[in-house]
């Protein structure tokens, strides 16, 4: 499981919102002068994200929160969002190529409608699977809690 600490800033029925600060491990890692997730870490300047989650532990806004989603999850829709339309788009550009190997053109067009269909396809298919990408809470962290709902003495 993949985990990431978070404060619920809103509620919404049975679910919350929950806001997350991206945060990189950088500074620890041999590798990161020819890491691509450096890059991104620091383009987005530590940016929140805000996701919904199922409120199963009864949370509250303002409780610090631990949220995770299943690798194979986060694997599986990198899959559906990247590779397929990738390889989509590559095996229309080769038939493209092979319907007319005199025009580039009907390969290219080919490969572009190949890159939508494949973007299509996996937007039907997320759709399916809707719930097996969402993430789950794991646990109301027992700091803040005590810090938030002070227990009545």
């Amino acid at each position: 499981m993949i985990t990431e600490t978070g404060r619920v800033i809103a509620q919404d029925g049975r679910k919350i919102w929950i806001q997350t600060i991206r945060q990189s491990a950088c500074q620890s890692c041999a590798a990161r002068q020819g890491c691509g997730q450096r890059v991104l870490a620091s383009a987005s300047g530590g940016k929140a994200n805000q996701v919904l989650v199922e409120n199963t532990l009864d949370a509250r806004v303002g409780d610090e929160v631990t949220v995770a989603i299943d690798e194979s999850a986060l694997l599986g829709a990198s899959m559906l969002i990247y590779a397929l339309p990738l390889m989509l788009f590559v095996v229309a550009a080769l038939g493209g190529h092979w319907l007319a190997p005199e025009s580039e053109g009907v390969a290219i067009l080919l490969a572009l409608a190949g890159l939508a269909a494949g973007f299509g396809l996996a937007r039907g298919l997320q759709h399916r699977r809707e719930d097996g990408y969402a993430p789950q809470l794991l646990r109301i962290n027992a700091a803040a809690v005590e810090t938030m709902h002070p227990t009545d003495s």
